[in-house]
């Protein structure tokens, strides 16, 4: 089983949302059960609290399901073993990470759009309101994050 988390500031809008579009992926390519897959905020301040909502509403506009129970976390030490890829959003995200974790010793930290032809940051859309181009660029970073699975065989 493939271990899987990813990794926002709060938990409350990227890494829930990439939660639940890759568990739909997942399912729909009939591989979900060979994942475990979870979201993880790398700060204490939305811990317990639902998506945000505009968040929920993009996942409701796809009709992605599953979120209706998510509470928002944080981030352990613990997880790092836990997890066989923990995938951030933003270099910030990765860097209070690494606050977190220290050293990436076994080379599980990645940003998710580094799967993808366009590498990068998937912006914040807590202070842009652009959920609908943070979805995209969620969607199209799950695909092919699990492509990348596929094709080094391990799934």
């Amino acid at each position: 089983m493939i271990k899987v988390v990813f990794v926002c500031h709060g938990n409350i809008c990227r890494s829930p949302m990439a939660e639940y579009v890759f568990k739909d992926i997942v399912e729909k390519r009939g591989v979900k059960d060979s994942f475990y897959i979870e979201s993880r905020a790398t700060s204490t301040e939305e811990i317990g609290n639902r998506i945000y909502p505009y968040a929920r509403d993009e996942l409701i506009k796809h009709n992605i399901k599953g979120y209706e129970s998510h509470r928002a976390t944080q981030f352990t030490r613990s997880d790092y073993k836990t997890f066989d890829y923990i995938l951030v959003m933003d270099d910030n995200n990765l860097y209070n990470l690494k606050r977190i974790i220290g050293l990436d010793v076994d080379n599980k930290v990645y940003r998710l759009l580094d799967f993808t032809t366009n590498k990068g940051e998937i912006e914040d859309p807590w202070y842009t309101g652009n959920f609908d181009k943070v979805f995209n660029q969620i969607d199209n970073g799950c695909k092919c994050f699990l492509e990348y699975l596929k094709e080094t065989n391990k799934v």
